[in-house]
């Protein structure tokens, strides 16, 4: 029960946890502080050559004019389309809280295989949104106004996009039968590795860098995904990408 402390912690502030505006500000805060990181990065990057030499694309570099309209953007699309849905939500289908925390194998386990579900999800949607004319034109084509990556073009989508994809990560836990705190940490990992996908640098300690045999593509991936808009579909893992012959692993 090594998760137990931690659990018995948070259930000491079930009043928040219980709370519509929960999802809401857990889902920004988490995005805002593991943003926050990558912008202090694109700040260095323009004065220290130690830390450009990690750029994706080093020619370029992020205005005060592209972080005001992201975070307008996400800002917006979290207070008039998540919100709502979030209170619909908890209305229909109240939290419960159960006394014991999950074992750690199976939180792992679990948080695993929502990430699994989530890249086959993202990779079907991905890829019929720049398959589809219509599709890219009037649901896609916003999150492809930056071909150089950062942090915040994470989040940089339309309502559809925002709401679709975020349904899939929300349903995959309810699916599996997982446990709030199993809930928790997918959620986690998930807007991790969707900011580090769209940070813009190839940092030595990457994702990436750190699943062996090529199996995760992480920013680089991403990165040519924006450069050339008809590969890499899926999000994270290369096993999808390289079963449709879509994987492009060099420029």
């Amino acid at each position: 029960m090594l998760l137990q402390p931690l659990w018995t912690f948070l259930v000491g502030h079930s009043s928040l946890l219980h709370s519509p505006f929960f999802p809401v500000l857990f889902s920004l805060s988490v995005y805002l502080s593991f943003c926050l990181p990558f912008l202090l990065l694109d700040l260095l990057s323009s004065r220290w050559a130690l830390v450009r030499r990690y750029k994706l694309q080093p020619q370029s570099s992020i205005s005060w004019a592209s972080v005001r309209s992201c975070l307008a953007l996400t800002l917006y699309n979290h207070m008039v389309f998540i919100f709502p849905l979030t209170v619909m939500h908890w209305y229909l289908r109240p939290v419960h809280l159960p006394e014991e925390a999950p074992a750690l194998p199976r939180l792992l386990a679990q948080v695993l295989v929502c990430l699994l579900l989530f890249d086959f999800q993202s990779f079907v949607w991905h890829l019929l949104h720049h398959r589809v004319p219509w599709l890219y034109r009037n649901f896609h084509k916003l999150h492809h106004s930056y071909t150089s990556t950062s942090a915040l073009t994470a989040e940089y989508s339309g309502a559809w996009e925002t709401l679709s994809l975020g349904f899939f990560a929300a349903a995959n836990p309810i699916l599996l039968g997982c446990h709030p705190l199993t809930e928790l940490a997918f959620f986690m990992v998930n807007i991790w590795l969707s900011v580090e996908d769209h940070c813009g640098y190839d940092l030595p300690w990457a994702t990436h860098r750190l699943v062996p045999l090529g199996l995760y593509g992480g920013a680089r991936h991403h990165d040519l995904h924006h450069l050339k808009s008809k590969c890499n579909y899926a999000p994270y893992f290369t096993h999808w990408d390289r079963l449709a012959g879509t994987l492009c692993t060099e420029d």
